[in-house]
Formats: C-alpha cells, sequence, structure tokens
C-alpha cells in the first residue's frame, strides 16, 4: 500500500520537522472508483501492483480561516525515465479543499493501485483560474494583518504565480525531487506524502502599497511544496470523514461510504457535495466502535454495524483509524438522515478559551468564530490512533481541563454537540486532533522549557512550561530508520537532520539561548511543538517529544548596509519603534543556502521569483537588491553572538510595500 498525502506545515515548520523527527503523517484505505488510473514503470518486470490511499493533509496558519486549493492530479516519476504514473485524477469538476482544517491530520481523496517500482519525484497539478484558490481572512488574525477578519479576498486580489495554459484551463504543475526514493512494494505498506507548507514566507505573499492601494496576493505553489516521509501509517490522524451509506455488510463487519464533502464557501444549512469515492470502514470489533445516532440523541457502543442495518441512505461522520494492514477501522460514527446535522460540529483551531464561563470558540471556514459550552458531561478526547484504547477512551471530562491551558488557542479540535439545533451549542466531545504549543522559547534546562505566546487578543495569550517526554518513551525512526527513544529536536533552517539520543536534550538549551538585539527589541528563539498526552514525564497533562527551532519572523524592515561579504544589516520597526541595526548572515553554500525570493509589484501585478544565491546570477540579483533603503522581510534563527542566521528572505521592487504588510 502507498499513501499520498498533501499536507501543510504549523507555522513554518512543523510538518518538515516530522519528516526528520520520524513522525507520521496521514492516509486512507478502501475501494475507489473513477478517480485513480495507473500506467507501467520501466522499473516493473511484472503487473503487480500496490494499493494508494490518497490523502491531503496540512497544518494551522494563524491569518487564515479558508486556504481553498484544487488539485487536479498527482503522478509519480518512476526511476529511469518511463511515462509518469498517475496515482489521483480529481473528479468534475474538481472539489475544492480547504487547506486550513488540515492540521497534521488527513483528508481522504479516494484509493488506487499503482506498478510496483521505484519513484523519484511526483508531479502535482492545481487548477489556477480565477477563483480556483479561495482565501478568507480568520476571524482574528495576527496584528497588523492588512484585511479586516473575516473578509473573503475578491479572487481579482489574488495572483497564482507560474500558471501555463489559457482558460478557463489554466493550472500550475509542481514538480518535486524526492530526497530519498520511493520504493512500492506488495510486501510492506509503501506512502507517498506530499505537503503544503502554508507558513512558508512565498507561499502567500501578500503586498499593500502606499496611500489606498488595494492589497494583492501572490500564491506560490512552486516551493512550499515539499515529501515527508511516512515510517508508521498507523500513526496517521485521519480528520473526520463525511459520507452517506451504501451498503451494510451482511456480516455487519463494515459499511461502504461514498464520500462527500461540505460546499466552500459554506452554505446554511450546509449541503453535501457529493464524489465518486467508496470507502470501507470496518467496525472496531476489539475495543468497540461508539456510534452516535444525532436524531435520536444516543450513543452506543458497537462491535458490528449488524444492529445499524438502517444506516443505508444515512449521513455520517466518521474518525477512524489506520491498522497495520491498510484497513480503516471506524473509532467513533456520528448518523443522521440530514446531512448538516452531522456537519453542525465545530471544526477548527480553537479561537479562545473562557475559563470563566465555560466556554470554547473554534474558528471556522467563514471567517468567525463558533462559540461552544463546556458542561460537566463534556468528554475530551486526544487522537492517539496506534493505540486503539486510548483512541476510545476521553482523557478528561468536565470543565476543569479548561483552567490549565490543556486546551490553548492554536489547538486543532472538532466539537461534537449535543444537539445541532440548540443554541448556544453544547460540546457533547471535544476531539483534540492536534496539540499544538508554540512561541518564544525561554527557560530551557535538562527537565523541560517554557513557550510564551502573544496574540492579538491578550486573553489568548499563555505561558506553558512543558517537560521532555521520558528519555524511555519511543518517538518514531532517525533517518536510518533506527528506533528513537525520549526527546529530539530539529532546527529548521540547519542541519537537516533531527538531533536525538543522549545529547538531544543539552544541545537544545545550547541552541535556544541565542538573541539578536535591534536597539530595545530582542529577538529571540522560536519553537513549536506538538504535543503528547500523559506520558511518565508529565502523567495527567502534555509534555514535548520535539521541538522544531523555527526562523523567527521579523517585521518589514530597512536595509542599512548593502549586501556584501555574505551579509547584510537591516534595521526592524517592531512594535513601530525604529531600531538599530543587526547583522543578517546569508549562506550560498549549495544544500544549505538561504531562500532568497524578489517580490516585485509593478502596474498592479505581484511576481514571486526565487533566487538561486549559490549562483553568480544569484549573487548578483541579491546584491542588486539589498542595497541600502531596500525594504525587506527576514525570517532567520537568532545566533549566541547575536547576529540572525537567515532561512527566507524577501526583497521588494517596483512599489514598495507598507510596514503593515
Amino acid at each position: 500500500m502507498i499513501s499520498v498525502t498533501v499536507r501543510r506545515i504549523l507555522s513554518t515548520a512543523l510538518v518538515a520537522s516530522l519528516t526528520a523527527c520520524g513522525g507520521g503523517g496521514s492516509g486512507t484505505t478502501g475501494s475507489a472508483t473513477g478517480n485513480t488510473q495507473s500506467s507501467q514503470t520501466s522499473q516493473t518486470t511484472q503487473s503487480q501492483t500496490a494499493s494508494v490511499p490518497l490523502v491531503m493533509t496540512d497544518a494551522s496558519s494563524e491569518d487564515w480561516a479558508t486556504i481553498g486549493v484544487k488539485i487536479l492530479s498527482i503522478a509519480l516519476t518512476p526511476q529511469g525515465g518511463g511515462a509518469a504514473v498517475i496515482v489521483y485524477t480529481a473528479p468534475t469538476p474538481a472539489p475544492m479543499v480547504n487547506l486550513e482544517q488540515l492540521d497534521q491530520i488527513g483528508e481522504i481523496l479516494g484509493n488506487g493501485s499503482v506498478p510496483v517500482g521505484t519513484y523519484t519525484g511526483a508531479l502535482l497539478t492545481v487548477s489556477a483560474n480565477p477563483g480556483d484558490v479561495a482565501l478568507t481572512v480568520a476571524a482574528d488574525p495576527e496584528t497588523g494583518f492588512p484585511v479586516a477578519p473575516g473578509t473573503a479576498i475578491a479572487s481579482s486580489a489574488i495572483q497564482i504565480q507560474h500558471t501555463q495554459g489559457a482558460a478557463p484551463n489554466l493550472t500550475v504543475p509542481v514538480n518535486l525531487t524526492f530526497d530519498s526514493p520511493l520504493v512500492v512494494s506488495t510486501s510492506q505498506s509503501n506512502a507517498l506524502d506530499l505537503e503544503f507548507d502554508l507558513g512558508h514566507p512565498a507561499f502567500i505573499v501578500g503586498h499593500t502599497p502606499p496611500g489606498a492601494g488595494q492589497t494583492l496576493w501572490a500564491v506560490n505553489f512552486n516551493g512550499p511544496v515539499r515529501r515527508q516521509v511516512v515510517n508508521d501509517i498507523t500513526h496517521l490522524v485521519l480528520r473526520h470523514l463525511y459520507g452517506t451509506v451504501t451498503t451494510v455488510a451482511n456480516d455487519g463487519s463494515s459499511i461502504t461510504v461514498t464520500k462527500d464533502l461540505p460546499a466552500l464557501p459554506p452554505t446554511s444549512p450546509e449541503t453535501a457535495v457529493a464524489t465518486s469515492q467508496s470507502i470501507q470502514i470496518l467496525a472496531d470489533s476489539i475495543n468497540g466502535t461508539i456510534f452516535y445516532d444525532v436524531d435520536a440523541k444516543t450513543s452506543t457502543t458497537i462491535k458490528s454495524f449488524s444492529s445499524e442495518s438502517s444506516l443505508a441512505g444515512k449521513y455520517v461522520r466518521v474518525a477512524s483509524r489506520y491498522q497495520a494492514d491498510g484497513t480503516l477501522v471506524a473509532v467513533r460514527v456520528w448518523a443522521s438522515s440530514q446531512f448538516n446535522s452531522v456537519w453542525v460540529s465545530p471544526e477548527g483551531h480553537v479561537l479562545h478559551v473562557d475559563k470563566t464561563s465555560d466556554v470554547v470558540t473554534i474558528a471556522n471556514e467563514s471567517g468567525s468564530g463558533v462559540p461552544v459550552t463546556v458542561n460537566s458531561n463534556t468528554q475530551f478526547f486526544f487522537r492517539t490512533p496506534w493505540n486503539a484504547v486510548a483512541d476510545a477512551t476521553p482523557i478528561a471530562t468536565g470543565t476543569a481541563f479548561l483552567t490549565n491551558q490543556d486546551l490553548v488557542r492554536g489547538f486543532k479540535v472538532h466539537v461534537s454537540v449535543v444537539d445541532p439545533l440548540a443554541t448556544p451549542l453544547l460540546a457533547q466531545t471535544v476531539d483534540i486532533e492536534t496539540a499544538a504549543y508554540d512561541g518564544k522559547i525561554s527557560g530551557a534546562n535538562s527537565t523541560g522549557f517554557a513557550y510564551t505566546r502573544n496574540f492579538r487578543t491578550a486573553s489568548d495569550d499563555y505561558n506553558v512550561t512543558l517537560n521532555y517526554i521520558s528519555a524511555t518513551t519511543p518517538n518514531g525512526v532517525d533517518s536510518s530508520g533506527n528506533p528513537v527513544t525520549g526527546f529530539k529536536w530539529w532546527d529548521f533552517t540547519y542541519p537537516t537532520l533531527a538531533t536525538t539520543g543522549s545529547d538531544a536534550v543539552s544541545d537544545f538549551v545550547a541552541a535556544t539561548n541565542g538573541s539578536v538585539t535591534f536597539g530595545t527589541n530582542s529577538v529571540t528563539a522560536w519553537g513549536a511543538t506538538y504535543a503528547l498526552w500523559n506520558d511518565p514525564a508529565s502523567a495527567g497533562g502534555w509534555s514535548a517529544p520535539m521541538v522544531v527551532v523555527e526562523p523567527t519572523p521579523l517585521p518589514l524592515g530597512l536595509v542599512s548596509a548593502g549586501f556584501a561579504n555574505n551579509s547584510f544589516t537591516m534595521t526592524a520597526a517592531a512594535g513601530g519603534t525604529p531600531d538599530t541595526a543587526a547583522t543578517v548572515d546569508v549562506s550560498t553554500t549549495t544544500g544549505s543556502a538561504a531562500l532568497v525570493y524578489q517580490v516585485d509589484r509593478t502596474n498592479g501585478v505581484v511576481t514571486v521569483s526565487p533566487i538561486d544565491v549559490t549562483t553568480s546570477a544569484g549573487l548578483s540579483a541579491i546584491t542588486s537588491g539589498l542595497v541600502n533603503g531596500a525594504p525587506v522581510k527576514v525570517y532567520g534563527v537568532p545566533q549566541s553572538d547575536g547576529t540572525l542566521k537567515a532561512y527566507v528572505i524577501l526583497y521588494y521592487t517596483g512599489d514598495a510595500p507598507t510596514p503593515t504588510t
């Protein structure tokens, strides 16, 4: 089996961090009809094929409620040449998927088969006509965001980069070369995980000119899409699946559903967008599947669907998990005769937690917040698909879970409500799909460290201390496939491999003590963590299995001394106060070079162009661009010597941007 996944990265780095750290991706199984094709590779000597579950996954972006894209096809490149193997072709019309909802969780696309063999790359084709990318601003974006909360960006203000063809058939081909070949075999589970990095500074570039000029948004798919290695499909967290039940197996062991998607933009009441993707889902015959009859407002635990023969024709929402053999097993199932009833279950990132009134507000796809009340009966689950019992067992019940910052802004959740018609909504269950803490790192020592996170809404701020997981806790594998135990961390910029083993903690402490000073403003290390619940190191709470030390974003600044000898100096107006200059180091070494982009706005057109600083032409371009007084935006890692090591540099030509861009 080969799982094809498309995902997005938290802040700038997280999904990529799991590649180096041996984390999971997402996947599905079952049968699909009408949406996959395959062709013979040059390496295949027989007509053997392997099953190909197709999934999209992603991670969060604080500024956007919807980043909608249409994936038209995914193809694999055979080693040594030969025809590309198409593993996914979208139905007509191609559905739009909101990447913002896919925070380290998988959106099931379908299933097919692919010839066994070795593949060295992939071609992802994205639809690029006006309206094929949808952007809606979040309910509470970052301070300085140039557009009002909840605004749906007009298609005329979205400029998709590097398109090919002519309307209405514009596309963007995204070619990927794998760091290591993908071997497809019938004897083992294979996984291809293609991930969107929504936090990549060059993915969505906003440009607001001085005065009353319109903010334009350049969307650049080339660069922010990459492959992540998936080592264990049982660790893949899947997004709740919506569908219409077509059959219940005669022996009750499974149901078969035709996948449905909610309409984008959302409608009221929400309507189902049917697909041709047919997926089989098993009941958990050992541990039991929790079954919720939304219409009758009842719940029970079943080990067979035999007692639910009336399911045929009903809408369902399913929380499922992979088994090692690639089959899908239902952890929980919600069923109703109305699609809106299973859909009205707020899904998104936690926007606010009011511990006084016991109300959690969930950010939705329309750029607004959905308040949900928590009471003494509300159950909290943490998705752990590799542990069937834990996946179906609540980690807490009641309002006390809110008081200790065990649920904070940025967690990705899916809430089920007692009555979808009630006002206010009352939470029956809260599925925590990812527990993401991030922010400034401080106080790192031998046992743990602190995250400090500040938002535009001050009541959402948090300061949380996380212990490292126990040194004996299994924590994926290293780049050679060897098991890893205990804490690990990854410098997202350099080097490219995770730091593991007995020195991981001490190296992490040393790596996070740097800072860069712009006058009175200090830039310190920034990181992100997907936390684990109830590790022995933090029984009854969250702990850190890993940290991605991410490039810290600086405000838009000005070059004060131009680029020379692989560095330049700049000022940054943090908080609106001009600061003294600091030095930015720029690596030009192949394999570890800074990512540099020229952003040009001329005659109402924004163009994002990558600059390869490992070449003489690239060095000439950056030297011409980074001159005294030029606007520049830098993402980098503070060093112990007071300099900033650049990861991404955006320099601007043509119409200058305003400081709020």
